[in-house]
């Protein structure tokens, strides 16, 4: 026993104790380490680094790529409105080229009879009364009537 007390104070045998001891605790360090540590790996951190700054790198070009081809779709709607609007002038050109048609325009916007015609014209017993009720309108001042006139006009508007 002798032996056995005098190993157990050895430098050899103290420095293999503390070494077990160490290790022991390393162990012990590491495997609450591992425990506690997140499954984010500095790869996979880096990589999600990378692809946030691509996603913003790549926002802005996006919104403008998308906001250029809704400008062209509305051109091109545009383009063809004008299109339809050229046709129907070109149309009605053509129709005013036409003697037939002009002198049945003339007749009817105008009021022309030819020689030898009498023209009439029917007066709506409506608008008689209506012209009744505006003589009162001479004995106001000029401006009362013009700013009537004004506000009956912008009523026929709506």
């Amino acid at each position: 026993m002798a032996a056995r007390d005098r190993d157990r104070f050895s430098t050899t045998t103290r420095l293999r104790l503390l070494g077990e001891q160490t290790a022991a605790r390393v162990y012990r360090s590491q495997t609450k380490r591992q425990a506690r540590r997140s499954r984010l790996t500095g790869r996979a951190a880096l990589l999600a680094l990378v692809l946030c700054s691509l996603i913003v790198a790549l926002a802005y070009p996006m919104r403008q790529y998308v906001s250029q081809r809704a400008e062209i779709a509305d051109l091109r709607h545009r383009q063809e409105q004008a299109r339809d609007r050229v046709e129907q002038l070109r149309d009605t050109k053509a129709r005013w080229q036409d003697d037939a048609y002009a002198e049945q325009q003339i007749r009817r916007r105008l009021h022309y009879v030819m020689p030898g015609e009498t023209g009439f014209v029917v007066i709506d017993p409506g608008a008689a009364k209506q012209s009744r009720t505006d003589k009162g309108a001479a004995h106001r001042p000029w401006y009362a009537n013009v700013w009537d006139g004004v506000d009956k006009s912008d009523a026929s508007d709506q």
